[in-house]
């Protein structure tokens, strides 16, 4: 049987899985949004319903790819052999043929800007020995990192009665593939990529429409409806956005860009409103002239509001304000991307200090990196010099600890 013969019944035979979905099951409204820094949860609506995940799940097949390449199983430039059976492939796809070779890194951009379906039985073959052994290591994955309601049959999100997600599985797997391969990350970002000739635009149509926002993947079929994962960081706050079963993409983006509004607007009033710690201070010896133990929560708190509204930054001592570049599921990144901002701001640290904070929530735990010895505009300009090197970076006042929220502008 010759490659175009099998991609003839390959389209055959998932066009009638998805006409026998759609008989058994409408796609069905979900949405999740979560502050990805503090874990805090800005909005849920039917979360945790098991729903189609259509091409969210090649998510989960670069979260694999991604944690080959760490572990050396794989590098940028391996070439990957393009089976009879992933040539066969239906749409979407970037018309591999049998016998053909693709490298990591094309397939890496393949599968976040075109969603190719081809790409992706390339890459379960390739770790797996066969989709079916790599959809099983999906699965295993995604109960390790905390997705206790998804099931994967496939890397692509092809059709199947049985590969089902929730709205809040998503919203992790787009939390730890940030946190877990920080650099890599950055290809969710890419909005062009061209193999052989032929250009594709990422669907993620809001990159560069809606400001911070720096991917991750967008997912269609006719059973599942239009879904997306969506990271926006806008000044102080990261938010993780998804939405299962719109009914057009167009009607999709709009409500993702209501749904993350109304996340930035709740994220700023749960900063506003948190009130630090009061900090103690050690109570002197009988007799000593130092201080006792100082409330400052209430004069902190006060400080936080100034500068939530843009004023009042004057009020903290010229090098207290910090940077912040990202939040890990562990310490290890944590710390690697203290480096990584290092190697890039070298003059600008030199009298800076390091740290790691553990936050822990309901939901799990982050590792925040830090780096503080900043004046607000030294911070402000460190920030924008490493967000152009595509490394996440926020600008913190330190005394509160808190980070600057402003609302962020697109649509």
């Amino acid at each position: 049987m010759t490659a175009r013969v099998w991609r003839a019944v390959c389209v055959l035979a998932f066009g009638l899985a998805i006409w026998l979905s759609a008989g058994v099951a409408e796609a069905r409204y979900a949405s999740f949004v979560m502050d990805a820094d503090t874990l805090d949860v800005l909005y849920a609506k039917n979360a945790d319903t098991r729903n189609y995940p259509a091409s969210l799940t090649k998510i989960m097949t670069l979260y694999m790819l991604f944690d080959a390449l760490e572990r050396g199983k794989v590098t940028l430039k391996t070439r990957m052999k393009v089976s009879q059976r992933a040539a066969g492939q239906p749409e979407t796809n970037i018309d591999l043929r049998a016998g053909q070779t693709l490298s990591v890194e094309d397939a890496i951009l393949a599968l976040v800007t075109r969603s190719a379906n081809d790409a992706a039985t390339v890459v379960a073959e390739h770790l797996a020995k066969s989709e079916v052994h790599f959809a099983i290591a999906m699965t295993e994955k995604a109960r390790n990192i905390g997705m206790t309601h998804t099931t994967f049959r496939n890397a692509s999100g092809l059709p199947n009665r049985r590969q089902k997600s929730t709205a809040r599985d998503m919203a992790k797997l787009g939390l730890r593939i940030q946190r877990d391969f920080p650099q890599y990350y950055h290809y969710f970002k890419t909005e062009k990529f061209t193999y052989k000739g032929r250009t594709y635009k990422n669907h993620n149509n809001l990159l560069g429409r809606y400001a911070g926002t720096d991917g991750i993947k967008t997912g269609y079929t006719r059973a599942s409806g239009f879904n997306l994962v969506t990271s926006v960081h806008s000044n102080g706050h990261h938010i993780i956005a998804v939405v299962f079963g719109g009914r057009t993409a167009k009607s999709r983006d709009k409500h993702m860009v209501s749904l993350l509004n109304r996340g930035f607007k709740k994220a700023i009033q749960i900063a506003r409103n948190r009130v630090p710690a009061p900090i103690p201070v050690a109570r002197p010896e009988p007799g000593s002239d130092a201080p006792v133990t100082v409330q400052l929560a209430a004069a902190q708190s006060s400080v936080s509001d100034d500068i939530l509204q843009g004023s009042g930054s004057e009020d903290l001592s010229d090098r207290d304000w910090g940077i912040q570049v990202g939040a890990y599921s562990s310490r290890a990144p944590a710390e690697q991307m203290i480096r990584t901002a290092r190697t890039h701001l070298k003059k600008v640290l030199a009298d800076s200090t390091d740290s790691v904070e553990q936050i822990t929530r309901d939901h799990g735990t982050v590792f925040r990196s830090r780096i503080f010895g900043f004046t607000e505009a030294d911070a402000r300009n460190a920030c924008a010099m490493l967000v152009r090197k595509h490394v996440p970076c926020v600008p913190v006042p330190g005394e509160t600890g808190e980070e600057v929220a402003t609302m962020p502008t697109g649509g």
